[in-house]
């Protein structure tokens, strides 16, 4: 579907909170609210709204994610300064087994902490999570053997499961379709925000081991203590639910859950209620299933790369500490291609273009690395950026893009954390996939991540396809019969309603 077919049709917000009035686990039915209203929305206040939320949202969840990513990523800048040779990692694929195991917890409770907070406060819930998992954090620094790492990176999965997942799905219940994959980028450039800090911090402790405390522990200990302590901040700063938060006057709330229902431009269909009609429409949802490989697909680049970028750059001959800093401008042109494409994302209200495009960069980039035997060192560098520019530019926008065609409380709720289970089975496969006996070309590594993209663009094509195809067939009115379904039925279809409209 085009740009222009698209903006002829009826938008229903499917990832934006079009069911904002009711609290999680509340019934109520799809209705007209906020379009039956008799006074129109004041867009000056709604701008101020809107600006009210962006600087009491993502500013914060910017923060929690960062801190995340960052406990999860800093073995790969500990790996360099000494924490291989004093753990023997180097032995066998011990440090790529060091990587699954967080892996191994994080992908199987994102699920259920997603139900989890759907009936807590989300404050309390993210930052007591981000509090244990900075502790965690710490107490690597002290590890003196590899099973009590293995031991400690799977209980650092169990903390970290519900972040993301919960941070999309809160969100998402504020703004609108178009206004959302904009911020939901800058939420993500928190990642490499993450990358370059790290490397940043980890050149600078670099100098404070010692004989009895090498400079790789105060790695974990520093970042963990930091994480901890931001944790007990945060449960007083992060956004509850809409009908909880405190930093909402009545007033705005109600002008929040008119603009969403203006958004909707018609029936607020609600999926409030999971009983067995809900379930199955969730579990065959085929948009929550090809959104979550086309994630974990287009992942592996991301998080293979996050993982190894240090030790590729201490393959490209710079040594420990350069190595450290030169991940920072890496990092810094990720962030620069995830906001560009954003902001062309929403004023275009198109995905799939985008995706196919970044895909199209890292496949430039991944060329380069595979033929780079013989070629200079500031040749393989500027392939490294082409590969993190485009991957980065795509990730969020694959989890906006699902965020965009579910509509719900349940749906975006398994949408969400499902998503986010799959798509980080990516992280199992990029902890494996660069071998050490294949340095410094990692073929093998370069050619799996290349593969997979090509993988999530697949799935990406064939859910435009399936999208495209499901509003021409609503248009024709072909899924009308849906309307005769009993009443208890029809007012839980969420993007199952004959009147919703996919975006591409």
């Amino acid at each position: 579907m085009s740009v222009a077919d698209e903006k002829q049709h009826i938008d229903h917000d499917a990832g934006a909170a079009t069911d904002l009035v009711a609290r999680p686990g509340s019934e109520s039915p799809c209705s007209d609210d906020g379009l039956n209203d008799p006074a129109p929305i004041d867009p000056q206040a709604e701008r101020r709204l809107v600006r009210k939320l962006d600087l009491i949202i993502f500013p914060v969840f910017f923060v929690v994610y960062m801190m995340a990513f960052l406990d999860r990523i800093n073995i790969s800048n500990a790996n360099i300064q000494g924490m291989s040779a004093e753990l023997h990692l180097d032995e066998g694929n011990r440090f790529n087994v060091a990587l699954f195991a967080y892996y191994s917890s994080y992908i199987l409770l994102e699920v259920p902490c997603n139900m989890i907070i759907k009936k807590v406060r989300p404050s309390l819930f993210i930052s007591g999570l981000m509090f244990s998992w900075g502790v965690v954090n710490m107490c690597m620094g002290f590890v003196h053997s590899y099973a009590a790492l293995v031991a400690l990176r799977v209980l650092l999965g169990v903390f970290e499961a519900g972040v993301l997942p919960g941070i999309v799905y809160v969100s998402s219940m504020y703004y609108k379709r178009h206004e959302y994959q904009k911020r939901m980028s800058f939420f993500f450039c928190s990642t490499v925000t993450a990358g370059a800090f790290g490397g940043l911090l980890a050149y600078a402790i670099a100098d404070l081991g010692t004989p009895s405390m090498a400079a790789w522990r105060w790695i974990f200990i520093i970042e963990g203590a930091i994480t901890a302590a931001l944790g007990i901040l945060a449960s007083f700063v992060i956004i509850d639910w809409p009908e909880q938060t405190r930093y909402l006057s009545l007033d705005e709330k109600e002008l929040l859950r008119r603009r969403m229902a203006v958004d909707a431009r018609g029936h607020v269909c609600r999926m409030d209620t999971l009983n067995r009609f809900a379930l199955t429409r969730i579990v065959r949802d085929y948009k929550i299933w090809l959104g979550g490989f086309l994630y974990m697909g287009v992942s592996v680049a991301g998080l293979s790369g996050t993982f190894f970028l240090p030790t590729i750059l201490l393959e490209f001959e710079w040594r420990a500490q350069e190595a450290q800093v030169r991940t920072i401008p890496v990092y810094v042109v990720a962030a620069g291609m995830m906001v560009l494409g954003a902001w062309a994302s929403d004023r275009l209200k198109h995905r799939f273009g985008f995706i196919m495009g970044g895909a199209s960069l890292s496949t430039v980039g991944y060329a380069m690395l595979l033929a780079q035997e013989g070629k200079s060192r500031d040749y393989k560098f500027a392939a490294v950026f082409l590969v993190f520019g485009g991957a980065y530019m795509i990730t969020p926008m694959c989890l906006g893009w699902l965020q965009n065609n579910l509509s719900g409380h349940w749906k975006r709720s398994f949408g969400a954390s499902s998503q986010v289970m799959i798509g980080n089975v990516a992280g199992i496969i990029g902890a494996f996939i660069f071998i050490r006996s294949e340095a410094p070309t990692y073929r093998t590594g370069y050619g799996v991540a290349l593969g997979m993209m090509w993988f999530g663009a697949l799935c990406a094509g064939v859910m435009a396809g399936l999208m495209w195809a499901e509003n021409r067939r609503r248009e024709r009115g072909e899924r009308n019969g849906r309307l005769a379904f009993p009443e208890e039925d029809r007012k839980n279809m969420g993007d199952w309603h004959p009147s919703f409209r996919f975006t591409l």
